[in-house]
């Protein structure tokens, strides 16, 4: 009897897989039980085979033979945790510390092809080995451990798509960040969220935490990453999901120019999320302070004309913030864009914040005009931007009481008058046919200001020196 409801079950969690996932996962099921040497496990049946934690802690060093795993140990056991939580039918009651076939298969099911349902139990379990509510520490705690391993996993299987830990921020704080930022969905069955302390000693059911796995995708595609790529399962197989494809844009512009990108991984990859889904596949470096020195008339003939892009600044204070231009940037008195900016902050907290349809005041660029504000701007109106940063490069602004009535943003910097102490700005998707066409040109042909600027100061024959090197299509890590 025990066998059929044993395989109805099972061939049903089977049968989500194509063929070639499902050779994928036996081979994969096979090494870890071939590693826990459990006892006959060589003449025994297939579904018979068993694994332990020690397999699966083992297996990180199996598959490339390296001292580092592709999981840090606590992920290992997580996802251990998640596989000993699904009841076998049949079983006699009290868990086993051996892992079954069908459990393994029924965990790749229900986490990778499952709904939120479906995963909320083994969710339940990765966050704690004991039923019944679970406190918000704990949830915190899971949550920035599936973070730092999506960064180690995506490191160590050099999938970083030309990012790197070395030529981005520190991505601790950006771990912790992401974190606080998916936690602040979390809300109780009243409506209510918790915040802060209160939050962290809160008791959330697992209804509560269901409906937060289903409204916050990310979870679902973090973990899938670290199944795939942690434990080497359909990583080699073609993604369903552009999620997971585009979970990182492909990094341009940045190698080997010794420059560190503001951005950290968690936060390029909570941005990258919130960007249109046709620009969600590439970044490209258009200007850095660090490269291209701190001049006005130097942002301008980077970023003029150059698609839809990323600006991202920091303040001496070490605020981070932001925002995302939906149309190339023109130097006019007028407002550009459309409803699809917004701004953001990356430190002290993660937070995208969207139009709110109160006025049409996106982006604004000026520069050597009499009688109109002079500098960058994005929401807000004249003197009073969510984001601003004065043509006397250095200076900015980012007023909002309470709130920046174009994105109902709060101010993003430290002081509401800043001192600029580094900026960067990223292109995104693919560059406009109406660059392409143009060449490689100075950034003087691009910027006449910068051409009369530099004609004053009397330096209108070193501009060779400021024209761009040619790109190279850069190699995959």
């Amino acid at each position: 009897k025990m066998g059929n409801t044993e395989s109805n079950a099972y061939q049903t969690h089977l049968s989500r897989f194509l063929p070639e996932e499902q050779s994928d996962i036996d081979a994969v099921f096979d090494a870890l039980s071939e590693s826990s040497g459990s006892a006959g496990a060589k003449n025994a049946k297939a579904t018979k085979k068993t694994m332990t934690l020690a397999a699966l802690k083992a297996r990180q060093f199996i598959i490339h033979a390296h001292t580092r795993e592709p999981l840090p140990e606590q992920m290992t056991v997580r996802l251990y945790n998640g596989m000993k939580s699904i009841e076998l039918p049949g079983k006699s009651a009290g868990p086993s510390e051996q892992i079954a076939k069908e459990q393994f298969v029924v965990f790749m099911s229900n986490l990778l092809k499952g709904n939120a349902d479906e995963k909320i139990t083994i969710i339940m379990r990765m966050i704690s080995k004991t039923e019944g509510p679970v406190k918000g520490k704990q949830i915190q705690e899971f949550t920035e451990d599936l973070i730092t391993s999506v960064v180690h996993v995506l490191s160590y299987r050099k999938e970083l798509k030309g990012w790197n830990l070395e030529n981005t921020r520190d991505s601790a704080s950006g771990v912790k960040a992401l974190a606080s930022q998916l936690l602040s969905e979390l809300k109780l069955a009243d409506g209510t969220k918790p915040v802060g302390a209160q939050l962290l000693e809160t008791n959330f059911a697992p209804s509560v935490i269901e409906d937060w796995v289903y409204r916050v995708p990310q979870i679902s595609v973090f973990l899938s990453v670290v199944i795939r790529q942690g434990l080497h399962v359909l990583h080699s197989l073609p993604d369903q999901t552009s999620d997971i494809v585009n979970l990182l844009p492909h990094c341009k512009g940045i190698k080997g120019r010794g420059v560190v990108s503001l951005f950290d991984i968690p936060s390029i990859i909570y941005i990258n999320s919130h960007l249109p889904a046709e620009m969600q596949h590439k970044w490209q470096l258009l200007f850095s302070s660090q490269l291209h020195g701190e001049s006005f008339s130097q942002l301008c003939g980077h970023i003029v004309n150059k698609g839809p892009c990323i600006v991202i600044l920091k303040d001496l204070d070490g605020h981070l913030f932001g925002g995302f231009a939906s149309h190339s940037w023109e130097v006019k008195p007028q407002f550009q864009g459309d409803d699809r900016c917004f701004l953001f902050s990356v430190l002290p907290s993660l937070a995208v914040y969207t139009y709110t349809g109160y006025n049409d005041h996106f982006m604004y660029l000026n520069h050597g005009q009499q009688t109109m504000p002079n500098g960058l701007g994005m929401g807000g109106q004249h003197g009073y931007f969510g984001l601003w940063i004065d043509s006397d490069y250095g200076k900015g602004h980012s007023k909002a009481k309470p709130r920046c009535t174009t994105y109902n943003s709060p101010q993003l910097s430290a002081k509401e008058h800043f001192t600029l102490d580094a900026m960067e700005v990223w292109a995104v998707g693919d560059c406009p046919e109406s660059v392409k066409t143009k060449g490689k040109k100075s950034i003087l042909d691009v910027d006449p200001e910068a051409q009369a600027l530099l004609e004053m100061a009397g330096k209108s024959r070193q501009s060779e020196g400021l024209r761009e090197p040619e790109e190279e299509e850069e190699e995959e890590e």
